[in-house]
């Protein structure tokens, strides 16, 4: 008899996971604790429940920490995968192929607002502050960008846009040469030109990671200090701007700095000099050659995730170190959001960081701004003129165009 339960005990042990084991004692424990509330009657005090689930939850999600990666993919849109555009479908596709050993998942704008209640409410992370910010924010690309930080948070694994297409496998993000116990987040550079920090519009952003495409462990501190930033980001706005979350209005810029790639770098330095008690800087990954792995978090150079810019030496897709490629044909956002563009010389940023064309802009500019008001004012007419024309032109060659395809394509139906 005893013989039998000595087997029967180590063939037990075998089949329960090391984790559970060790924390079979608190298990226990919670449930002792369950049972001698529902005994007393004190079940039914909120409080009290709210409590013992939020110990239970956090016990569960902290068992999920571990040296590896989450073999997740995450992306967010609009709608599910069965009613994906062609060509969304066909991009977020690619991660599935060249990845089948990863599990994929889409939060919709029909699920957003129930994952983050499930996960910061009550019986989650208890963040009645991160809720109601949520659940208050009507800027979409605002709790885009919110949304995948808290994924991140809660979930870890690989996050990209729906417009992003995977270029070579998520195996291949760290090299050979790190393990990946000692990674705790894998990133690229997205912008490195370092030369127009002062510029007064393109400063902010001349220095940044990329956060279309990023990898990280979940329960990180640096998304918790990300997301934390936003939420006090936010609500200075609207009080500086006298009114509710839902009326903010931000241009371009602020949404950059706020919670894009500028917000996004911040925390990511601040992290670094956190984890390895000296300051870092933009200049540790100025020219970055080859990945650098600094406080667990590891950079790729700029060629990883967002090749093929046309700056930042951002190189091609079809090199080696290519794992990702941004097709862009989701980031219609600036139409809500827009770029400072000067009346008469437009946008700085359609110099695509090329100096010469910067400093064209800039002393155009500068010269406009020292005309007399009645000669500025017809420069803008006439450079109002000028786009009404361009514009009516592009608009009879696209009616040519397809004038000229009806015209080419076959009738299917016969004469």
């Amino acid at each position: 008899m005893d013989n039998k339960y000595i087997s029967t005990s180590l063939q037990f042990g075998k089949r329960v996971p090391k984790l559970v084991q060790k924390n079979l004692p608190l298990y226990l424990a919670c449930i002792i604790f369950f049972l001698f509330l529902s005994r007393t009657g004190s079940i039914g005090t909120p409080k009290i429940t709210d409590v013992l689930k939020r110990e239970l939850y956090t016990q569960s999600t902290n068992s999920v920490l571990g040296s590896q990666f989450p073999r997740k993919i995450w992306q967010t849109w609009k709608v599910d995968p069965l009613e994906f555009s062609a060509r969304d479908l066909t991009v977020a596709r690619t991660w599935v192929l060249k990845n089948p050993g990863h599990r994929y998942e889409v939060l919709t704008d029909n699920n957003d607002m129930y994952y983050v209640e499930w996960h910061f409410g009550p019986t989650g992370f208890n963040r009645p502050d991160i809720v109601f910010m949520y659940r208050s924010l009507t800027a979409k690309i605002i709790k885009a960008d919110l949304l995948r930080y808290l994924i991140m948070y809660v979930e870890g694994g690989v996050y990209a846009d729906i417009d992003v297409e995977a270029l070579k496998p998520i195996d291949r993000f760290i090299p050979d040469r790190y393990h990946e116990r000692d990674v705790d987040m894998v990133i690229s550079v997205e912008i490195d030109q370092p030369d127009f920090k002062n510029h007064p519009i393109l400063g902010k952003k001349s220095m940044s990671f990329c956060q279309w495409t990023f990898m990280c462990k979940p329960h990180l501190p640096v998304m918790m200090r990300l997301i934390n930033n936003i939420i006090y980001w936010l609500n200075d706005v609207a009080k500086k701007q006298g009114v509710p979350i839902s009326e903010i209005v931000l241009d371009f810029d602020e949404v950059i700095s706020g919670t894009g790639p500028s917000a996004f770098t911040i925390a990511i330095l601040a992290e670094m000099s956190k984890k390895t008690g000296k300051h870092i800087a933009w200049d540790t990954f100025h020219n970055l050659a080859e990945s650098k792995l600094v406080g667990g978090i590891l950079v790729l150079p700029v060629e990883a995730f967002a090749a093929g810019q046309g700056h930042s030496d951002s190189g091609n897709h079809y090199s080696r170190g290519a794992l990702a490629k941004h097709h862009y044909h989701a980031s219609g956002w600036p139409s809500s959001h827009p770029r400072y563009s000067h009346p008469v010389h437009g946008e700085v940023e359609k110099c695509n960081w090329d100096v010469e064309c910067v400093k064209l802009w800039d002393y155009s500019k500068a010269l406009f701004e020292n005309l007399p008001e009645e000669e500025q004012q017809k420069q803008i007419r006439e450079k109002e003129e000028e786009r009404r024309i361009a514009q009516m032109e592009a608009e009879a060659e696209a009616l040519k165009t397809a004038e000229a395809a009806k015209v080419q394509s076959p009738n299917v139906f016969g004469s």
